[in-house]
């Protein structure tokens, strides 16, 4: 996948996010686990949006099969990621609280993101 994002590169709906850097594909299983791991650390406080969706299917032939007869069985869902792509929002939560959980959702991700704030965000409006 060539480019940056096109779409879904600006923050939408909360005051913290993490940007893609790099292009692959996360599966839904990866998205689940990051949103797990972000809701946890924020003790269910404030909310969080996912701004991807794996709408993608992918197919897999299975192992040891020779070429030919058709396209493999579907294995799966993706989600096509750019860089510059938001994958989650956060917002109700202070900055240090939604910085880690952000943290720690990344790690779960295949790939390396950024931990943005809104150009416009104090620490009292919270």
């Amino acid at each position: 996948m060539k480019g940056l994002a096109g779409r879904g590169n600006q923050l939408a709906f909360g005051s913290f996010a993490i940007k893609a850097l790099e292009s692959t594909w996360i599966t839904g299983r990866q998205i689940e686990a990051a949103r797990q791991a972000i809701v946890r650390h924020m003790k269910r406080e404030g909310q969080l949006w996912i701004r991807i969706f794996p709408d993608k299917p992918i197919t897999k032939k299975p192992a040891e099969v020779r070429m030919g007869k058709g396209k493999g069985a579907p294995e799966g869902f993706v989600a096509p990621v750019t860089p510059g792509r938001i994958l989650f929002e956060a917002e109700g939560v202070p900055l240090e609280i939604a910085k880690e959980a952000m943290r720690l959702g990344a790690q779960k991700l295949p790939i390396t993101t950024k931990f943005i704030v809104r150009r416009d965000y104090t620490e009292n409006a919270n």
